[in-house]
């Protein structure tokens, strides 16, 4: 009986763990589209921004982007979106895109239909407040998702994005970057508060480094073009 007991919790942990490694995958989901980087030989990529807007911040991150002349995918939340709507439109002003990053950035993965769709509908509606005009994408906080979050998505024919190249991974994120990076992938970097910056110090690097590769920076919608070639 014993035996058996130890069976049964056995195949429950793995399975458990089976659950958790697919709600943490980067690349796939149970419905609707995901996209963690484009399939293409063309030397383009995505620079992304998670979080925000922040009034110390984001005119920081827009500047360095003007200078080098790259437009980038900002994945913002509701709640900042309506307290700091001032810099929420800088970013649209500025020719960047914005994507829907949930309301207040909670981990999805067992979250009920009707909160999932507060997260979902309510941040789409703050970013139309702005006249932003585009398809609006979708990043999962945390990258987590499994059944709920995905369900709704599809639902309402949104596209998760996810990355193939988290920048904040290595101690030096410019040179982990720039090794890790091919042609379609998708950057996620993390800018908007006082514990980034070291984040925002390599932003000026990732960009000088990939150009001079020969790369040339696309905002998400873009890259997508390049998915058929």
């Amino acid at each position: 009986m014993k035996k058996i007991y130890l069976i049964i919790i056995a195949v429950f942990v793995l399975g458990f763990l089976q659950i958790w490694n697919y709600a943490n995958s980067r690349t796939s989901q149970l419905f609707g589209d995901l996209i963690h980087r484009v399939d293409t030989d063309e030397m383009v990529v995505a620079l992304t921004f998670d979080d925000g807007p922040t009034p110390e911040y984001t005119p920081v991150i827009l500047a360095l982007l003007d200078e080098h002349d790259v437009k980038a995918t900002f994945f913002l939340t509701g709640d900042e979106i309506t307290r700091n709507r001032e810099q929420a439109m800088q970013i649209l002003s500025a020719g960047h895109v914005i994507g829907n990053h949930s309301y207040t950035h909670p981990r999805m993965i067992f979250m009920g239909p009707d909160e999932v769709a507060h997260q979902i509908d309510d941040t789409n509606a703050a970013i139309r407040s702005l006249g932003y005009e585009g398809e609006i994408f979708f990043r999962p906080p945390y990258g987590k998702k499994l059944y709920s979050l995905p369900k709704h998505l599809e639902k309402e024919g949104i596209t998760s994005i996810t990355w193939d190249v988290e920048a904040e991974l290595g101690d030096d994120i410019a040179g982990y970057t720039l090794e890790n990076t091919r042609p379609g992938s998708v950057i996620l970097l993390h800018v908007m508060y006082q514990s980034r910056e070291t984040s925002r110090e390599a932003v000026p690097k990732i960009i000088e480094g990939l150009k001079a590769k020969g790369y040339s920076f696309k905002t998400i919608p873009e890259l997508m073009e390049y998915r058929s070639n």
